[in-house]
């Protein structure tokens, strides 16, 4: 019995100073890109909530960079749920709701402005409540 114990510590010594292996590193990455564009989703949705409650005329831009902007600074994963939503939701603007490609490519430069890290206030319409 004290010889498995001596040997348990002894691995759970050497495989905490050993570099962890390459698959492990990769299943490591691969659970904070999931957890990233979870968080992503979340900023996308918050930032969407806040447009429907200001029902501010003309901030329609700033809460589209806004979300990709909160998104994609948790990293590649925010990144990625904010493009996937946004093109996702103009897709269906353009196609669905009738508004017209000018729209969908002001509001697709906005959503580019916020993923690239672009400060969000660029497109923040004056009047607007600090609260957004």
């Amino acid at each position: 019995m004290r010889l498995w114990i001596c040997i348990a510590l002894l691995s759970a010594v050497l495989c905490a100073s050993a570099e962890r292996p390459a698959f492990v590193q990769r299943m490591i990455r691969g659970g904070q890109f999931v957890r990233d564009a979870v968080g992503g989703a979340k900023d996308m949705y918050r930032a969407y909530r806040d447009m429907r409650e200001a029902n501010y005329k003309g901030a329609d831009k700033y809460f589209h960079a806004r979300g990709n902007y909160d998104a994609a600074r948790r990293g590649p994963g925010g990144a990625w749920a904010a493009r996937v939503i946004s093109d996702a939701r103009e897709h269906w603007q353009s196609r669905v709701s009738g508004r017209g490609a000018e729209d969908t490519r002001a509001d697709q430069e906005a959503n580019a402005w916020g993923r690239r890290g672009g400060d969000p206030n660029r497109y923040r319409p004056k009047g607007l409540p600090r609260k957004y």
